[in-house]
């Protein structure tokens, strides 16, 4: 990877994208960096490019991906890893992976260009699935990993366990483990807490449990995780960041860990997680 090499990735569905991607290849100009676009951001200006977003994980020193949160996340998944550090330019809702916006990426990209902006260090999950105690299926996330009963109308039993230790058998309609950047996500939607991007932890959240006393719990991120769907339990789906589903069959054991790689997010130096949080999240500390 070559630092001075900077590769764009836009989301071509959102409004100017194309008018976004020429500011920002203008903007990294101006900073004598080269800059490569991946095939579909490269049609968005007229233009024609060879390259995959795999590719330009390998060949940039840095990546600014313009879109929401799930454009990000797509990115990171057809990436090639170690990854460069990343920029997010929201042209979403809420993104809370964004370290700018269409109104402020330049000043941004002038830090970054000082070395003065913050590279926030996120753990990525890595998650195995075992059949008949065979290795079927890898993956890697950096929200969540969800269990979900898929197209039944009923509850699924699902048997967890952390390091070995029996934690409780699951009914519910899924469950959540997410890692502190996904704790905004989907976990928070289901009930489960925030947690801070260097808190060294995991939460296990149910969705729609059946027992009411259960509820989120926070394991440290050097545990193994291991979630097994019971008997007569077809039609459970696997999902990652939102990803298409990977059915499970009844018995399949699903092994989580912390990942050996890592993520690293952009963010201007005055902006800390939690004026993020309050921001995204609209907390003004006010009663009414």
């Amino acid at each position: 990877m070559d630092r001075k090499i900077v590769g764009i990735i836009a989301n071509g569905t959102k409004p100017a994208a194309a008018a976004l991607v020429e500011r920002v290849v203008k903007k990294l100009t101006e900073l004598e960096r080269e800059v490569l676009l991946d095939q579909s951001s490269a049609a968005l200006v007229g233009l024609v490019s060879d390259y995959s977003v795999r590719a330009l994980f390998r060949k940039c020193g840095f990546v600014v991906v313009l879109g929401g949160d799930g454009t990000l996340l797509q990115a990171v998944n057809e990436g090639s890893f170690p990854a460069p550090p990343i920029l997010g330019i929201n042209t979403g809702t809420l993104g809370f992976l964004s370290g700018a916006g269409p109104a402020d990426f330049e000043q941004v990209l002038d830090e970054w260009h000082a070395g003065e902006a913050l590279l926030s260090e996120r753990s990525l999950l890595s998650v195995e699935v075992l059949r008949a105690g065979q290795t079927f299926w890898q993956g890697r996330a950096l929200n969540e990993v969800v269990v979900s009963r898929g197209e039944r109308s009923r509850v699924i039993r699902l048997d967890v366990d952390i390091d070995g230790v029996m934690l409780t058998e699951y009914n519910a309609d899924g469950l959540i483990v997410a890692t502190p950047t996904g704790s905004t996500a989907y976990s928070l939607s289901a009930g489960g807490p925030v947690l801070a991007p260097n808190s060294g932890v995991f939460v296990v959240t149910p969705i729609c449990p059946h027992v009411l006393t259960n509820r989120s719990v926070i394991v440290n991120e050097r545990s193994t995780i291991e979630i097994r769907s019971g008997a007569g339990q077809e039609g459970a789906c696997l999902t990652l960041d939102g990803r298409p589903p990977l059915p499970l069959a009844a018995g399949d054991l699903i092994q989580i860990r912390r990942s050996k790689q890592a993520l690293r997010l952009v963010f201007p130096s005055r902006l800390p997680f939690f004026e993020v949080l309050r921001q995204k999240l609209k907390w003004s500390g006010k009663v009414v």
